[in-house]
Parts: structure tokens; C-alpha cells; sequence
């Protein structure tokens, strides 16, 4: 692995993704499952509303699944950018929910389990579409960024997996987000962080927003 910029270490799938210019690759069902590592707070807000914007101008669902902090930071740069949050969340075409409140759906133990986490994102998607059958949604979450803070690092990268099985039945792209500041005190000797980078087909390093 390398470093950029900012001194973080980048797999080495990061090739297309420094290039702009290059679409994100996709996963088996057709939509992307990228990852955005970032250091400042602010760049990670603007990336979820690059990621964000255009679903909800299109009135398509859009799911975010955040601390509560970064809601309202995702939220007041929506709002920068003219969407109108509170008609979006009344309407059901913006869902935010809290990261640790929805772990605990479907956690058993420090493990996520396969049918529960099944059962919750299905849910979710079931009540964004609203029956519509053509219904892509847009979701980012850091419920694996709260589980490696707590030093359950297996149990994140389970649940990556788990994202990546259901893709292939469900229509959403998923935008992932991780403090670089969990990984700075093992990132070199890890071999837990390119675990983590291996299960996205597009990774936004610290610095970037797409």
C-alpha cells in the first residue's frame, strides 16, 4: 500500500478511484459499494451529499445511517445545496436513522446476525420504495466505523460482507464512511485495513470527495 497527500495508506484498488475520471466500479447487482476515509468531518459531509444530491433531486429513496452528530452535518449540507430535508424525511424519501440504535436490530452479541441484518435493510428498503418496483436507492451508513471504534474489527468487515450478499439482490448503492483516525495506529501493520478496502469497489481517500 501507499500513501497520499495526507499521509494515509490507500489500497492498492485505489488506482481508479484517484482517477475522477473513471466511474466507480460496481459489484454483482450493478451498483456501486464504495468506501470515503476521512480526517476532517467537513469533507466527509460534502462527499455524502455528492453522494446524496443527485437520487433526491430525482425524488428516488435515499437511506443515511450516521451518528447523530454527522445527521446533522449531512443534513445542514444537504441543505446548503437547496434540498429541502424536513419535506424530504415527511414525504419518506429521505431516511435518517441513528448508526447505533440500528445495530442494535440486528447485533447478536459483538456479531451481526445474517437473517436480522436481512430482515432490517429489507425493511428499510421496502419502506423508501413504498412499492414503487423500479426503486435504486442511495445509502450511506457507518455503522462499521462504530463497530471498529468499539474494537470489534472482525465484526465490521462481517458486516461489509453482509452488505455486499444482499447487493446482489437489492437495488442501492451504498457509500461507506471511516475515520482515519481508527486505522492511524495500525494501518501498517494490519492486514485488517486492506480487509476492509477489499470489500468496496471504490475507495475515496482522505482529501478527496469523489
Amino acid at each position: 500500500m501507499r500513501t497520499d497527500n495526507d499521509g494515509v495508506y490507500n489500497s492498492r484498488a485505489e488506482s481508479d478511484a484517484m482517477d475522477s475520471s473513471k466511474p466507480p466500479r460496481r459489484n454483482s447487482s450493478g451498483y456501486p459499494h464504495a468506501v470515503k476515509f476521512y480526517i476532517d468531518e467537513g469533507s466527509l459531509g460534502r462527499t455524502v451529499a455528492d453522494f446524496l444530491v443527485p437520487a433526491l433531486n430525482e425524488r428516488l429513496p435515499a437511506l443515511v445511517i450516521a451518528t447523530p452528530a454527522h445527521r446533522t452535518l449531512i443534513a445542514d449540507e444537504l441543505a446548503r445545496r437547496d434540498v429541502n430535508v424536513r419535506r424530504l424525511e415527511d414525504d419518506g424519501d429521505l431516511q435518517m436513522l441513528d448508526a447505533e440504535q440500528t445495530l442494535a436490530l440486528f447485533m447478536a452479541g459483538n456479531e451481526p446476525d445474517r437473517v436480522r441484518f436481512e430482515a432490517t435493510v429489507n425493511g428499510l428498503i421496502e419502506r423508501a420504495c413504498k412499492g414503487r418496483r423500479d426503486c435504486p436507492v442511495r445509502a450511506y451508513g457507518e455503522m462499521v466505523d462504530v463497530l471498529w471504534k468499539r474494537g470489534t474489527t472482525d465484526a465490521a468487515i462481517r458486516l461489509e460482507i453482509l452488505w455486499n450478499r444482499i447487493a446482489t439482490d437489492a437495488k442501492f448503492s451504498l457509500l461507506c464512511g471511516y475515520a482515519v483516525g481508527s486505522f492511524y495506529k495500525q494501518i501498517a501493520s494490519n492486514p485488517t485495513f486492506q480487509t476492509v478496502c477489499d470489500q468496496h469497489n471504490h475507495i475515496i481517500p482522505a482529501g478527496k470527495t469523489a
